[in-house]
């Protein structure tokens, strides 16, 4: 591997030679040569750019297929089990707890649907395939019905907002890190405040001393995705997103 990736350098150097050719000789015939060895040498790297960036392109392409089939294959196991509890509730005629089971499992598909019609794919992306990291940290999102953030934000802004929430998360996690395994849970809210998108997250408090955290309120200064003090006493941070595409 280390081979092929040292075989365009060593081309690039390989005009040297004719150029030097061209400085002691000064004829045209060496000139000529001088411009078909340039010419020779620009195609190979074209070439080989063009080949690097399609394998890229493929391995990005495979791990998104991977994630997303990961992705189907966990909801499939919760659905599966959503399942076998209601029908165990139903076979022992417990009427109370599988009317309980029903709602949990109607709650499930109104927020997946919810996060499905946010309109930002890679968010999108994000919240639906967290599950499978095997992050301590477990997520839930509530999203203010009938939210389409790609009516009211442009796709950079989108993109920025992902990468602020993937930050954001990551910044909990690794904040007042408890015990090895100990489960910790982080609520995430999207909703509208005077026009604005905003984004509350809601779990543990975090000790003021946490670097990571702080870093949230200057590491976005600039940008369109503002951190500001929570409006409520139960959310930790909230972001705001002015409108308009």
């Amino acid at each position: 591997m280390n081979y092929w990736k040292k075989v365009p350098l060593a081309v690039s150097c390989s005009v040297i030679f004719p150029l030097v050719l061209v400085i002691i000789s000064k004829t045209l015939i060496s000139c000529i040569l001088l411009a078909f060895w340039l010419g020779a040498v620009l195609f190979y790297l074209f070439k080989t750019v063009d080949k690097q960036l399609e394998e890229q392109r493929h391995q990005t392409q495979q791990r998104m297929e991977d994630t997303a089939i990961s992705v189907l294959n966990h909801h499939r196991h919760d659905w599966m089990n959503d399942l076998q509890v209601l029908y165990g509730y139903i076979r022992l005629g417990k009427n109370d707890k599988s009317i309980q089971t029903v709602e949990r499992i109607k709650e499930r598909m109104t927020e997946e649907s919810k996060i499905s019609k946010l309109g930002v794919p890679s968010l999108i992306f994000y919240l639906q395939s967290y599950r499978i990291s095997g992050s301590p940290v477990v997520l839930s999102v509530e999203v203010e019905d009938g939210l389409r953030l790609d009516t009211l934000i442009s796709p950079e802004d989108g993109e920025m907002l992902t990468g602020t929430i993937a930050d954001t998360v990551r910044a909990y996690q690794f904040s007042n890190r408890s015990s090895w395994g100990e489960i910790r849970h982080l609520l995430i809210r999207f909703g509208q405040d005077q026009g604005d998108v905003i984004v509350r997250f809601e779990g543990e408090r975090i000790a003021s001393e946490s670097e990571a955290w702080s870093n949230l309120y200057t590491m976005k200064q600039g940008t369109k995705v503002i951190a500001e003090p929570p409006a409520t006493g139960d959310a930790l941070i909230q972001f705001r997103v002015t409108c308009g595409i």
